[in-house]
């Protein structure tokens, strides 16, 4: 069973640091994309950043760029995305999703990706 288990939400105070992780469980992150989502209550669902294990590319929404850095790890099981200067509009749970292919699987549609985390919150106080 491919799953996808996320870690490292929490509370923080604005300007502050998270890391979340990712962790695939049932097979390997190897020819995936790995997507960050995240949805704060009243709004559609966001992807923030998307790393291609094939190329090792990332891509970032503007909203975190500078902020947020995605990254994987040698195991190829496990991606982390570290928050830095976090603010209070950051605030939303977070969702990992994987789904096969390259670059251009981090501009699919959250609707593409067939394996998902359960979802972490993450708040940031003011």
């Amino acid at each position: 069973q491919l799953q996808l288990v996320e870690s490292g939400g929490g509370l923080v105070q604005s300007g502050g640091s998270l890391r979340l992780s990712c962790t695939a469980s049932g097979f390997t992150l190897n020819y995936y994309a790995i997507s960050w989502f995240r949805q704060a209550p009243g709004k559609e669902r966001e992807r923030v950043s998307c790393l291609s294990s094939t190329s090792g590319n990332t891509d970032y929404a503007d909203s975190v760029k500078g902020r947020f850095t995605l990254s994987g790890d040698n195991d190829k099981r496990t991606v982390k995305l570290q928050m830095n200067k976090l603010k209070p509009e950051d605030t939303a749970v977070y969702s990992c999703a994987a789904g096969r292919g390259g670059d251009a699987a981090c501009r699919m549609p959250s609707t593409w990706y067939d394996v998902w985390g359960q979802g972490t919150q993450v708040t940031v106080s003011s």
